[in-house]
């Protein structure tokens, strides 16, 4: 992983920040819909309660950790570890740090963990999100088209 790069569990002061790096997710959605601010900023409120919410009820086990580049915070990763997946929810960086290769070196290290521990690493993508190109190169592959995202999966390469 990138050596300045740090992972610190979520606390309550941080859903300010946590609101924005989701908005960031969003800005097409929002340009397409043409709302004004007002009304961005409740469909934004909205979205973010409902998936914090969604969260919180399917995976109770999830880990939530803020992205900190040399004590800056930068963004957002969500993992559920399970019995034979590391799953991840949510990864996602605020626009100024994207395509520098900090995504993926989260995901080597959650790779790294999968192969250690010997379990899958687990993902959904939306369908026209640049990242899936991303996760293929990293050997991530597709599993299953659930609606309007695609599962992928990532499996050590075997020794044998």
């Amino acid at each position: 992983m990138h050596a300045e790069l740090r992972l610190r569990a979520s606390e309550m002061d941080d859903e300010a920040f946590l609101r924005r790096v989701y908005a960031g997710t969003r800005t097409h959605e929002i340009a397409l819909a043409g709302w004004d601010a007002a009304g961005a900023d409740a469909f934004l409120r909205m979205q973010f309660d409902a998936q914090q919410r969604h969260y919180r009820a399917y995976y109770p086990q999830v880990r939530f950790d803020i992205v900190e580049r040399a004590g800056e915070a930068i963004g957002r990763l969500y993992v559920a570890r399970h019995a034979d997946a590391i799953h991840v929810l949510d990864i996602a960086l605020l626009a100024p740090w994207r395509g520098q290769g900090i995504g993926a070196a989260l995901l080597r290290v959650l790779q790294e963990e999968a192969a250690r521990e010997g379990r899958r690493l687990t993902l959904q993508v939306a369908l026209n999100n640049r990242a899936h190109a991303l996760y293929a190169r990293l050997g991530f592959t597709n599993t299953a088209l659930q609606g309007l995202h695609q599962a992928m999966e990532w499996r050590a390469p075997s020794t044998a």
